[in-house]
């Protein structure tokens, strides 16, 4: 990737950065969707794996 992004370009992976995070343990014990607890973030990704589309 080059070294000088677009503010586009680093807006995306900032967004995308910040979803990939878990989720909070508050989060978890207290959360229930669908009769389940919440135990993951459903848009965790890792860099290696799968790449964001810009």
């Amino acid at each position: 990737m080059a070294k000088n992004k677009t503010l586009y370009r680093k807006k995306k992976l900032a967004r995308e950065f910040k979803l990939s995070k878990a989720v909070p343990i508050w989060v978890t014990a207290k959360t229930r969707v669908g009769g389940k607890r919440l135990r993951r973030t459903n848009r965790r990704r890792t860099w290696r794996s799968s790449s964001i589309k810009l």
